[in-house]
């Protein structure tokens, strides 16, 4: 699969803001879409946005608000800028190549990065 990374979790107090970052090395979607994904330990993966090939922005509504989604033009770099973070905010955040949820799981190989929400 294309080599991702993530990067720009972080601890931040409730209200905060922070911005993640995902690079592919190797890969640029063109032909994909993408999305973050999230997961706190004893919960389901929660889709948390979708961009298409062409641009267009998807938000679910944990999401909607609050947190924006975009790329960069060579289609090599997705970025989720989330602000008013609340500590339900807290989950492990993951970048892939768009596909449903599935069996509660976040995508499989899925780079992640730890983002924690204090009050």
């Amino acid at each position: 699969g294309p080599k991702l990374e993530v990067s720009g979790g972080g601890s931040v107090q409730a209200g905060g803001s922070l911005r993640l970052v995902c690079t592919a090395s190797d890969f640029t979607w063109d032909y994909s879409d993408m999305g973050w994904y999230r997961q706190a330990p004893g919960h389901e993966c929660e889709l948390v946005s979708t961009i298409t090939n062409n641009g267009r922005p998807y938000y679910p509504d944990i999401a909607k608000g609050r947190f924006t989604i975009s790329d960069n033009n060579a289609k090599n770099t997705l970025y989720l800028q989330m602000n008013e973070l609340k500590p339900e905010d807290t989950a492990m955040y993951y970048c892939a190549v768009f596909r449903p949820v599935s069996g509660g799981r976040c995508p499989a190989g899925a780079p992640g990065t730890q983002v924690t929400v204090t009050s």
